[in-house]
């Protein structure tokens, strides 16, 4: 027998969503819509469900619309059916089943990120400690020590030291063999980069090296000391080196492919660095471009960098970009539909109503309240008084009659102003809700359980 799902929603929301479940074709359940008696279907709250819902609940599950604001776990409890939490826009409910058929987890990955403090020789031991907590939260699993050259690092070990009682994995770069010898002896158990020709540093000292060519793009030496490792009994992870565009990238792109085939079970590492500093480009893309390659190659450790300003959250970007590319190919698709983290400026469906839909919407409120929509033709805002459309913030402004209102003069401008940018760069506008940045940017924490208190432009109106 089909799942039956029951949709609770308001009354002005009620025909679309009777439309669009309707035109949506064989979704795999059969469905009925209940309106609970408000207006808008985000002020639905627990208190109001619990009241209005009548049981016993004709349904396997009850959803409700993404910006309701209520305890699912209570609900659950207190009907004996499931309650589930849908999209925050009605034409967004297809393709929200479409994904959830796939069960995307992205809870899992398979690739170790090593995440380099570059000029930690120039940093006090606290500002190493306190450097690698953010990198950890930003998703490090290793916390790279980069030795600079020609500069002394008397506190090497110390920082090692101070990285393993804050429970750290740790790895020590450097050209110069002594500061890896000390810092393995202070309890780093990675180093980069050996050769064919240091590798006993590694017997000595019983870490795990992370091997480079003797001779910059040869895949022979590197080939050698991989076989050399092997007979010492020594698990090395292998780096052929990613090269720069128009710097070899797409040899050295043929060298992580052909070591992979020569090599099937080898472990490897990629430090995308000399794409993503040395590319002005948004990191985002050039990541899950460079992750989807180490993917489909088995490529399961990542040594990143963050210099240039412009990869400020490389971190995050990566570690989002593992765990996209694990379920894909866990699920032997394409990584499309498994969440925005990695899409930050421009959205893959922006504009959720048309721009007669808005009109359609627009001529049914009878309130004073402002709403705002984007869409194809620029930014819509309507009440009971007007409906107005305007491609810039400030051209609207004459036509709401706020002149006098400071307080709501201020709420607008902002709104519009985030309206505007979102129109401008095809990004989804959500009234009173920071825009989605993707890993870009933090999202501030929600609490799904309750409404929002009032804005403060609202408060000091009051």
């Amino acid at each position: 027998m089909a799942e039956h799902i029951l949709f609770l929603t308001g009354h002005l929301a009620r025909p679309r969503l009777e439309k669009i479940l309707g035109e949506s074709g064989e979704l795999g359940f059969t469905w009925s819509v209940l309106d609970v008696g408000v207006k808008v279907a985000a002020l639905m709250t627990e208190r109001i469900i619990s009241r209005r819902l009548p049981r016993p609940v004709a349904a396997n599950k009850v959803m409700v619309p993404g910006r309701c604001r209520a305890d699912l776990k209570n609900l659950t409890a207190e009907f004996g059916v499931e309650f589930i939490r849908g999209p925050d826009e009605l034409k967004d409910l297809p393709s929200y089943f479409g994904r959830r058929a796939r069960n995307a987890d992205l809870s899992r990955h398979d690739m170790r990120i090593f995440a380099e403090i570059v000029d930690a020789s120039t940093l006090t031991i606290d500002g190493i400690v306190e450097r690698a907590a953010s990198m950890r939260a930003a998703g490090a699993d290793v916390i790279d020590l980069g030795c600079l050259p020609d500069t002394p690092f008397p506190h090497l070990e110390d920082s090692v030291r101070a990285l393993r009682a804050n429970n750290h994995a740790v790895s020590v770069d450097s050209a110069d063999t002594e500061e890896l010898r000390r810092g393995a002896k202070a309890g780093a158990q990675y180093l980069l980069s050996l050769t064919e020709e240091t590798l006993p540093l590694a017997v000595e000292t019983g870490t795990t090296p992370i091997l480079i060519p003797a001779v910059h793009g040869e895949l022979s030496s590197l080939l050698r000391a991989a076989e050399a490792a092997e007979k010492l009994g020594i698990r090395a992870i292998l780096d052929p080196i990613l090269d720069p565009i128009h710097f070899g990238f797409m040899n050295s792109l043929a060298r992580y492919a052909e070591l992979r085939r020569l090599l099937p079970a080898a472990e490897i590492l990629m430090g995308t660095g000399n794409l993503t500093e040395l590319t002005d480009a948004d990191s985002d893309g050039v990541t899950a471009a460079l992750l989807g390659i180490c993917s489909e190659l088995h490529i399961r450790n990542l040594l990143v960098v963050q210099v240039s300003p412009h990869t400020r959250r490389t971190i995050q970007e990566h570690d989002a970009a593992r765990r996209i590319m694990f379920a894909a190919r866990s699920d032997a698709t394409i990584p499309k539909d498994y969440g925005s983290a990695l899409i930050s400026l421009h959205d893959r469906k922006p504009f959720p109503n048309t721009p007669a839909e808005i009109a359609e919407l627009a001529a049914e409120v009878k309130d004073a309240n402002f709403r705002i929509e984007t869409s194809v033709d620029g930014i819509h805002v309507y009440n009971r008084d007007g409906h107005h459309l305007g491609q810039n913030a400030m051209s609207l402004f004459e036509t709401l009659g706020v002149d006098n209102d400071g307080p709501h003069a201020f709420y607008l401008g902002t709104e519009l102003m985030k309206a505007e940018i979102a129109w401008l760069l095809g990004k989804r506008y959500i009234q009173d809700e920071p825009l989605d940045w993707g890993c870009a940017a933090d999202r501030p924490a929600e609490d799904l359980t309750r409404l929002a208190e009032a804005g403060h432009t609202l408060r000091l109106k009051r």
